[in-house]
């Protein structure tokens, strides 16, 4: 997995600087500095749609971990994330890290249940609106056929999968692979305790859907309000370009560029396809492919952003982690005044 991680993330870095050089560095450089002091507003877009992903992230955790603070989940969040994006691990190793800071102060098979159902409805929002989204713009983008289609036919594969997800979660069943295997006269230990701890996550989940059965579908909700934030984003950075542009125009290079994001999650920091999508998306509605390479390159800064923020969380998170030690046990040769008689 990883040396196919690295292959991706090269082929990225080779596509994004042909690109660079397809349109020109000074040109885009000069480009990107006349977005000003706006960028900043541009990035702080970034940092509130985390914000709303967080608080729907919260109605997907039970027991103990609902009574965790929207700041604690956020940091938590974005130190997984910023794992994800940063690192070859298959965008799993963030959600390891999310399991693990979650339950720092309290162990339970409830914050791996928390960490499975806040994925699935990230996933699950993220293909409801490029769905919607698309339904709504696709007279307005002017793409080949083809690539319509392999859009939608590539998008459906996403959307079936997560349906798959959705019913092993809900039916307890995601461990049912490793519990067969456990049975099996060859198991050892480790196998079979995998099992009895995959069981127990697999209990958590099943009660999840039972007792808050809302608790996805508000989840849901807000994740779309997050990714809706988007809109904002793209609005304010034409606007800053002074670009003529309609609703229309800014509905249609967002959902564009999320569907994009949809399809290439396995790319290493989306290198190279996040700035080749956008400027796909910004000639199928007649704009330069240049202005759709600087937005790339002003997202990719968003996101890096949000990932230095995310690395500080972390490092805070393991560093509180770390067992306080005393003088005695680190060696201390001092003294220690005897005790005082009267």
């Amino acid at each position: 997995m990883k040396k196919l991680h690295t292959l991706l993330l090269g082929l990225g870095l080779v596509f994004l600087g042909y690109l660079i050089w397809k349109v020109g560095a000074a040109r885009l450089w000069s480009e990107f500095r006349s977005l000003g002091w706006g960028l900043a507003v541009f990035i702080g877009f970034e940092f509130l749609a985390e914000g709303l992903h967080t608080k729907g992230w919260s109605y997907c955790l039970s027991g103990h971990y609902r009574r965790v603070s929207w700041f604690q989940l956020f940091r938590i969040r974005l130190a997984g994330n910023a794992i994800n994006y940063l690192t070859p691990t298959a965008a799993m190793g963030g959600e390891v890290t999310k399991a693990a800071f979650l339950s720092s102060n309290h162990k339970g098979p409830e914050a791996v249940s928390g960490v499975l159902v806040g994925r699935l409805s990230t996933g699950m929002a993220h293909a409801l609106f490029v769905t919607v989204g698309s339904i709504v713009v696709v007279s307005s983008a002017k793409l080949p056929r083809p690539i319509w289609a392999a859009m939608f036919a590539s998008g459906g594969f996403v959307i079936a999968g997560i349906v798959v997800f959705l019913l092993l979660q809900k039916y307890g069943k995601l461990g049912g692979f490793v519990r067969w295997l456990a049975a099996r006269p060859f198991a050892g230990q480790v196998l079979q305790k995998a099992a009895r701890e995959i069981s127990h996550v697999d209990e958590a989940l099943k009660a999840f859907y039972r007792d808050q059965p809302g608790g996805l579908a508000r989840a849901v909700a807000w994740q779309l309000v997050g990714h809706s934030t988007g809109l904002l984003q793209t609005w304010w950075f034409l606007s800053l370009l002074h670009q003529p542009f309609t609703a229309e125009t800014v509905a249609t290079l967002w959902v564009l560029g999320m569907w994009f994001d949809l399809l290439t999650f396995a790319v290493p920091l989306n290198m190279g396809t996040l700035e080749g999508s956008r400027v796909v998306a910004f000639k199928a509605v007649g704009m330069s492919a240049l202005t759709g390479m600087t937005y790339g390159l002003a997202l990719r800064l968003a996101q890096l952003s949000i990932a230095c923020f995310g690395l500080a969380s972390y490092a805070f998170f393991v560093r509180a982690a770390r067992p306080k030690t005393s003088p005695r046990s680190t060696g201390s040769t001092r003294a220690v005044p005897a005790e005082t008689h009267r």
